[in-house]
């Protein structure tokens, strides 16, 4: 059976702050099929992720400024865009996947996907998943989840009565991990772009405190006021200022987790550099890291993560829009602060 695919490009390398029209949905036919022993997948999409890093892959190296790591793989003008996602297995030439299996894993901003398996990343779904919204399957049990368990956990290894900062802690990473810390018996503080965002993250989540940081002339005398006795670790989901700021007020053998910086993304002139006499003196560490590195721990997050949920001590935001139209403008709004939590484009009914 052969069916018309849409999926969504750019239209050329984006420069700045992306913008809708930088995007274009185009059309190709596909066929519904798969050559038995011949490994490919053909996936209708469910759901797809939407995550700020992406905006790496559509600047093209043009500069080494632009090349940021060996691991951004550029998507050229016109060609599809693999995410994560959750979709259903119409056809297969892998006997690992039979029709009608639900998937997670990588796949493509479009309405089908033709995968071969052994490629990418792709993890049939059980029993055992059934019992939560396939949504959560790209959120808190997905690489947002795995990113904010692994980067406190094995990154920021955290102490008991321990204080934590989180920046952007109402996004899909920074919601997660200041209940994670909460849990694990620490002080949590976070920041995000809004009043309604702030009294979230207290009287849903359960922070201890949260502040709005546009409404902070000065960030190094806010994280004072919040931090009296000084920041143990910071979850830096945004760099520039913030990172500066955080960085002097922080205790001795103080951890900075480098998870994003969605502030440099699309302004290098934004940059900063922290001051190295606090790093020195202080014995500061601070680390980045990538989520693939801690795959090895994905049992074990997930096992936790899901038994928090069952039990009600783990809440999860998502921001979800339907259709994949929409996906240019859900993820232009990911720069503008429009996001609340794990944002996702629904493509089709579950």
């Amino acid at each position: 059976m052969e069916v018309i695919n849409r999926y969504v490009t750019i239209k050329t390398y984006i420069k700045g702050t992306p913008k809708e029209s930088d995007f274009e949905i185009k059309s190709s036919t596909i066929v519904l099929s798969a050559e038995p022993l011949s490994n490919d997948v053909v996936l209708k999409n469910l759901y797809v992720s939407i995550d700020p890093y992406q905006i790496h892959r559509f600047k093209g190296h043009t500069s080494s400024d632009q090349k940021t790591s060996n691991s951004v793989v550029t998507i050229a003008p016109g060609e599809v865009i693999s995410a994560y996602g959750v979709a259903k297995v119409v056809a297969s030439g892998n006997p690992m996947y039979t029709r009608d299996d639900l998937v997670v894993g990588t796949t493509i901003w479009a309405d089908y996907g033709v995968l071969k398996a052994s490629e990418y990343m792709l993890r049939k779904l059980h029993p055992k998943d059934m019992g939560f919204p396939l949504s959560h399957q790209i959120g808190v049990f997905g690489f947002s989840g795995l990113t904010a368990y692994a980067g406190l956990f094995k990154v920021g290894k955290p102490k008991k009565g321990e204080k934590v900062f989180v920046s952007a802690a109402s996004g899909s990473v920074g919601h997660l991990v200041g209940q994670y810390a909460k849990q694990f018996g620490c002080y949590v503080v976070g920041c995000a772009g809004s009043n309604e965002k702030v009294a979230l993250l207290k009287e849903k989540l359960g922070f201890d405190d949260a502040f709005n940081y546009k409404d902070q002339p000065n960030l190094n005398s806010a994280l004072k006021k919040y931090f009296p006795d000084g920041i143990d670790i910071y979850f830096d989901n945004v760099g520039a200022h913030m990172l500066e700021a955080t960085l002097a007020n922080m205790n001795s053998f103080g951890r900075v987790v480098s998870c994003g910086m969605i502030s440099e993304y699309t302004d290098t002139n934004k940059r900063v550099e922290p001051n190295m006499l606090d790093i020195v003196y202080k014995r500061i560490m601070i680390q980045g890291f990538m989520t693939t590195d801690y795959l090895t721990i994905f049992p074990d997050f997930l096992s936790a993560t899901m038994n928090h949920i069952r039990l009600g001590s783990l809440k999860t935001l998502k921001d979800i829009s339907t259709g994949l139209e929409s996906i240019p403008q859900a993820f232009v709004g990911l720069f503008h602060g429009a996001n609340v939590g794990k944002k996702m484009v629904k493509l089709v009914d579950e």
